[in-house]
């Protein structure tokens, strides 16, 4: 899969931009808040129909314009996909496929697979577990379409559920009965999904880490779940009166964490900046390398200012991982020329570089 060409207008800080890619290699440099991470955004838009940053479309159109549009053109096996996202203020976001709307947006996901790795990733390390969840469930959402539509009737399920905590009269047991059999039913089948990505992934990640890292450090990764031990509708019955008293639901999928240890402590608080780095860049490609195995082709692969905080061993590393065939088109951001002349220079690919100043992008 490969994006040919993408045309901006209004998005964010770029006025208007038509850019025609590599096949390979497409770099952007320029300094810190000129609209290099912009751009990376846009084409993540078009994979997620959402920004990777800002989830309030209407925040993502350029300050004073009435609208925003993003189209790319890409080659996905022997045909071409033309995908188009108009935004208006007040209205409702337009996505298309060769010009034929989308009745439903998680329609779209799965199509072009793509893995982001950046800055804001760090919150898989230091925010809370819902973060670590969201990781989970958008890698499995791009291969497993019946994953997010169970995924979506949990959520709506959850929320039911506790609109009716926080009634303040006599809660009818049997309403509750209904959300809780379909939060046991959907969460059961959310619960195994991730279970058996998290066994086949754990593996493909340690791989990765101990590459880039040099062997020398243990790191691991433990997916809890209250569906382990105990039959999550029982469990949702007997704890009612505290979840009343709270005004949430304590069981479920949505409390389900993934513990991320170095050394057998968590890396939270025993980490480096370059070991935490090293982590979430692993992630990421074992993140990649499941991807490409369930769509037998390669997603895109978009690195945001990743070389930051990490020592030249471990960067070479990492540049020889995406150098290899097991990776297809790459679009990489940076801040220093030179830096990134070197890193080109250890690729030894063809690549394609774009200067941005100010939300303008130069050739």
């Amino acid at each position: 899969m490969h994006l040919n060409s993408l045309s901006i207008l209004n998005y964010k800080n770029i006025h208007e931009a038509e850019l025609v890619f590599s096949p390979k290699i497409n770099c952007f440099i320029g300094n810190n808040g000129m609209g290099k991470t912009n751009i990376l955004d846009a084409i993540y838009f078009l994979s997620f129909c959402k920004s990777h940053s800002n989830s309030i479309d209407s925040q993502n159109i350029l300050h004073e314009a009435e609208f925003c549009l993003i189209q790319g053109k890409y080659t996905l096996g022997d045909s071409s996909e033309d995908i188009y996202c108009g935004m208006k203020h007040r209205q409702k976001k337009q996505f298309k496929r060769n010009k034929k709307e989308y009745e439903r947006l998680s329609d779209h996901i799965g199509l072009l697979p793509l893995v982001l790795v950046s800055p804001d990733d760090s919150g898989l390390i230091s925010e809370g577990s819902d973060e670590r969840r969201k990781f989970v469930d958008g890698v499995i959402s791009q291969y497993n379409k019946t994953y997010l539509n169970q995924l979506l009737q949990y959520n709506n399920a959850l929320k039911q559920r506790n609109a009716l905590l926080k009634v303040e009269n006599k809660i009818d047991d049997s309403l509750l009965d209904i959300w809780e059999e379909q939060m046991a039913l959907y969460g059961t089948y959310i619960y195994e999904q991730r279970k058996s990505f998290i066994d086949e992934f754990i593996p493909i990640f340690q791989n990765f880490y101990s590459y880039i890292s040099g062997g020398n450090e243990q790191i691991s990764l433990t997916y809890h779940s209250q569906h382990h031990e105990h039959d999550i509708k029982n469990r949702m019955v007997a704890t009612r009166d505290r979840d009343q008293m709270l005004g949430y639901s304590t069981q479920g999928i949505h409390k389900d964490e993934l513990e991320m240890l170095l050394d057998g402590f968590p890396i939270k608080r025993v980490g480096s900046q370059g070991q935490n780095k090293t982590y979430l860049i692993s992630l990421k490609l074992a993140q990649f390398d499941f991807l490409k195995r369930t769509h037998n082709f390669p997603p895109l692969l978009l690195l945001d200012d990743i070389f930051d905080k990490l020592d030249s061993v471990r960067v070479k590393k990492i540049v020889e991982l995406v150098s290899s065939d097991t990776f297809g088109q790459i679009f990489i951001t940076d801040t220093n020329r030179e830096h990134l002349d070197l890193i080109l220079m250890q690729l030894g690919q063809e690549a394609s570089i774009f200067k941005v100043e100010n939300g303008q992008i130069f050739f």
